[in-house]
């Protein structure tokens, strides 16, 4: 009988609320609605650069991108500015959903890993501070290859480190953009439908799709029941 998948999750956003950063956004451009834009041009430049075969880490890029925005609509960003973005992002909250979630994951026997963006001492801050990180047996990060996801390069890194097949793997993230990567390198992959995230109709396909996180664990755990 087979084994149930390893499983791994996207953090920001995925696990930690995004939305706790809307009033910094709120407070320098006047409106929280900048937040959205900020972060949607965070990952699509983070794609650019690792199509361009130029890293840089992805706090950097965020305050970069924050800068640029703020360039755009004629404000200035401090360096106390910068710092608080950096502190936020380090310091989200987990989704209520979350502390469910993963502990009814675990009781049913699977093991739990992250992969993100972040760097590995961003990532276990944020989940120190969020008080989950022992519940993952192991924190990735794509400083690791030096390509942000979804390069290919990411999912590969994890399968070499774990020693497993890509169909043993099960990406949980927010992000259509971060399971569509998964699935075309061979994983299964489960999208949580947080505000502002929805099934992209092309494309490689998520096999599983929840309102929450609770909803996506109870589909995991029904569609791998049987297994040991």
């Amino acid at each position: 009988m087979a084994a149930l998948p390893l499983i791994v999750f996207d953090v920001n956003e995925t696990l930690l609320d995004l939305q706790t950063m809307e009033p910094t956004f709120e407070r320098i451009f006047g409106e929280k609605g900048a937040m959205r834009l900020w972060f949607a041009n965070l990952i699509m430049y983070s794609v650019v650069l690792t199509l361009a075969d130029s890293y840089v880490p992805f706090t950097d890029i965020g305050s970069a991108v924050m800068k640029m925005l703020a360039d755009t609509r004629g404000f200035k960003i401090s360096d106390d500015d910068k710092t608080e973005l950096k502190e936020k992002f380090s310091t989200m909250p987990p989704y209520p959903d979350v502390l469910v979630a993963l502990p009814k994951l675990r009781a049913a026997g699977f093991r739990l890993f992250t992969l993100t963006n972040n760097l590995i001492e961003v990532q276990a801050r944020q989940l120190e501070h969020g008080g989950i990180v022992n519940l993952f047996e192991r924190l990735f990060s794509v400083d690791s290859v030096k390509r942000h996801k979804p390069a290919p390069q990411v999912y590969a890194h994890v399968e070499k480190e774990l020693g497993v097949e890509p169909s043993q793997l099960c990406l949980i993230a927010c992000h259509t953009w971060d399971t569509l990567g998964a699935v075309a390198a061979g994983w299964e992959a489960a999208l949580v439908k947080r505000v502002g995230n929805d099934v992209l109709p092309v494309g490689p396909q998520p096999q599983i799709v929840g309102d929450d996180l609770t909803d996506v664990a109870e589909q995991l755990i029904a569609r791998h029941r049987g297994r040991v």
